[in-house]
């Protein structure tokens, strides 16, 4: 069972969509792993649980993972990453650099990208590697 329901929609047309629109999907998708892997592995109150998390969710980090990630990526992943990072926002990033903040927006892309495209195995598969990476 599928927790959440996806209009049925073709590889042509998400590929078609902005690498920005994978990646505000690909940064809930990612969030919300990490909010349950912490809730599963720790025994952390909320605001320690929020604390835990930003570790893995701040820009810096995403861009950080996303360089480890590198030699385990597909060409396709590897184009879907190009396309995230290239992308032009209008975002001034906060506490990251601004190159920080473009990896770690090709990083949501590639996760929103899986999540979207149905690719569950691989889209897991890439998410354990993070965790295996960090601890």
């Amino acid at each position: 069972m599928k927790l959440f329901h996806i209009d049925e929609k073709t590889k042509e047309e998400i590929n078609q969509m902005s690498p920005l629109t994978w990646a505000y999907i690909g940064d809930g998708v990612y969030e919300l792993y990490i909010r349950t892997y912490l809730i599963n592995k720790t025994r952390l109150k909320p605001h320690k649980l929020h604390i835990e998390a930003i570790k893995y969710v701040k820009a810096k980090a995403q861009a950080e993972i996303l360089k480890k990630l590198d030699s385990i990526l597909t060409l396709e992943e590897q184009e879907i990453v190009r396309r995230g990072r290239n992308t032009q926002t209008h975002h001034i990033a906060k506490n990251a650099s601004m190159q920080e903040y473009m990896y770690s927006t090709a990083f949501e892309a590639l996760i929103g990208y899986l999540y979207l495209t149905g690719q569950e195995e691989r889209l897991i598969t890439i998410l354990e590697a993070i965790l295996d990476e960090t601890n």
